[in-house]
């Protein structure tokens, strides 16, 4: 076994191409702003934010042998995350995100992870290998696990016994593939992070507020959960507790990558032993610190 590692991050690590203006858009604007490309991806969004509170995070994912692959390999290094254990592919190309923002939020996205989606399970490989963990000793450690995965892989690891051990951390990529994290809910296995809309695709209906969302979650079967809401109140739940705080107010200039950043920030606040409320109140701050354009990432 290799030594110890803060934290698994397991998903999608690409590269984001962000179109931003500051201007309203609807569906056809063609409107002046700014496009840029940075290191992406959910899992890599959650481990910048993790290294930046002191963690060393661990990527599992799959990126290309292509030049992007090569620097963005060597960005995630230089951010003090370890790569070492990632699934290198030679005819698969390093995935990309690309998404755009008006000042009314995002207008569209688009997801292209065929390249992690095509690589499915071996990218669990050293959870079984005895690099990270092996069938007679799971890893035990904090897992954080992005939706980006295949439904039919995610559903494995939801009952996979490499898993049974770890302290399992599970956000969707996006509403569009919310309801992949059905076997989490089902098997009650993990902490769920997921927004209102999110939550409603979960359990076929609609809520008004994120408590009402973590109850209905739970009653569906979910272990635990963190329900947020834009500016509204954000809830935190298990069988035995429900916390519900709001979130700072502030001017947003960003929204990708913020429910990201909020469960990072909430991981990271529970490993240096924060209380239930202090950590989703730590949490909400570094999603409203983020929001706001104050802390690059």
């Amino acid at each position: 076994m290799t030594e110890r590692k803060d934290i698994l991050c397991i998903g999608s690590v690409l590269w984001d191409i962000i179109g931003r203006s500051a201007s309203h858009m609807r569906q056809g604007s063609d409107v002046p702003g700014r496009i840029t490309r940075l290191p992406g991806g959910v899992a890599l969004n959650i481990a910048m934010t993790l290294a930046r509170f002191g963690m060393t995070p661990t990527l599992l994912t799959a990126i290309g042998r292509d030049p992007e692959g090569d620097e963005l390999i060597n960005a995630c290094q230089q951010m003090g995350m370890r790569t070492d254990l990632v699934y290198r592919s030679d005819d698969l190309p390093t995935d990309r995100y690309m998404a755009v923002e008006g000042a009314n939020g995002l207008i569209a996205a688009i997801a292209d992870a065929h390249s992690l989606e095509a690589a499915g399970a071996k990218i669990l490989g050293p959870l079984e290998d005895g690099a990270l963990g092996a069938p007679d000793t799971p890893f035990d450690g904090l897992v954080a696990l992005d939706g980006n995965l295949t439904a039919s892989l995610l559903k494995g690891i939801a009952h996979n016994p490499a898993f049974a051990a770890a302290d399992l951390r599970v956000a969707p990529a996006s509403p569009g593939k919310a309801e992949r994290l059905l076997p989490f809910v089902n098997s009650a296995h993990g902490t769920l992070y997921v927004n209102l809309e999110e939550a409603g695709l979960l359990c076929q209906t609609q809520f008004d507020t994120s408590a009402d969302a973590a109850r209905g979650l739970l009653a569906r079967g979910a272990l635990r959960v963190l329900v947020t809401d834009g500016g509204n109140a954000a809830t935190e739940a298990d069988a035995h507790d429900l916390i519900s705080q709001t979130p700072p107010e502030v001017l947003v200039t960003r929204v990708t990558g913020a429910g990201d950043t909020f469960m990072a920030a909430h991981i990271a606040a529970e490993a240096s032993g924060a209380t239930r409320a202090d950590a989703l109140a730590r949490a909400l701050q570094a999603a409203a610190t983020y929001v706001s354009g104050d802390t690059p990432l």
